[in-house]
């Protein structure tokens, strides 16, 4: 069904691994049940959960979706940009960030290193507190 809703043929082979889990053993471990959401002999069901581990294979990021509501693959993708963008560089992404938007300088670089990493130019964001903190530059 996968392959099929992909419109490729289908396969009992799969570009990802997936683990059976019928009896709910590695899911009641990592914590995916919905507590909310019951099949019909009232047991919990499986909640949407996303993983995503970087190359030093430590868990960089969880989504829990209840059973009743699908992922956002969009999303999935924009935080997958962000951690590969931020893993390079001494950046953060801000709130809604998508690929090619700007991205914030980390406070702890002092601003001469910081005009050094980002040529392109730093922008402070003037705050009512004075304090500049907030620091863009465009996407390295």
């Amino acid at each position: 069904d996968i392959n099929a809703y992909n419109g490729d043929e289908p396969t009992e082979k799969l570009p990802f691994p997936i683990i059976a889990d019928a009896k709910r053993n590695l899911a009641i471990q990592l914590g995916m049940l919905d507590p909310d959401e019951r099949d019909k002999e009232g047991m919990p069901l499986t909640a949407r959960v996303v993983f995503v581990f970087g190359p030093d294979k430590k868990l960089k990021l969880s989504i829990l979706y209840p059973a009743t509501t699908g992922r956002n693959f969009d999303e999935i993708l924009r935080v997958v940009d962000s951690l590969q963008l931020t893993a390079k560089n001494k950046v953060a992404t801000p709130v809604d960030w998508k690929r090619g938007d700007r991205v914030m300088v980390i406070p702890s670089i002092p601003d001469d290193e910081a005009k050094k990493l980002f040529p392109e130019g730093v922008f402070t964001k003037e705050l009512p507190s004075g304090k500049k903190y907030l620091r863009y530059t465009p996407q390295p």
